[in-house]
């Protein structure tokens, strides 16, 4: 009986061995994987901008912030006001465009309509 069951585990273990052997590989995840599961909100078009107006210094950052989410120093959600905040403190004033709407009579406006009604 005892010889059955290692007989029965070892096929099974050559069997393992055999579909991770011949399972295709998975490349290497992307980086901005982690960043995609810490970032909400508003939080990807403060990045995008960031990377705009800020080429040359962006793939620093990008590492840093990717080392600190691998070694657990960021858990938490990242949105779009603190991600703002951090780049502001470093030293990156971000620049977002702006705009200003009017709700009135349930449509909305842009200031620029509500002027030229005037």
């Amino acid at each position: 009986m005892e010889d059955e069951l290692e007989k029965l585990k070892r096929k099974k273990l050559l069997e393992l061995q055999r579909r991770i052997m011949t399972a295709p590989r998975r490349e290497e995840a992307d980086p901005r994987e982690d960043l995609r599961r810490l970032f909400v909100g508003r939080a990807w078009e403060v990045y995008r901008a960031a990377w705009r107006q800020y080429p040359e210094i962006m793939p620093k950052i990008e590492e840093a912030l990717l080392a600190a989410i691998r070694d657990g120093r960021l858990r938490d959600k990242i949105d779009g006001e603190s991600l703002y905040y951090f780049f502001h403190r470093i030293g990156l004033p971000v620049r977002l465009r702006t705009t200003i709407r009017i709700k009135e009579h349930g449509e909305l406006k842009t200031l620029q309509e509500k002027l030229r009604e005037i």
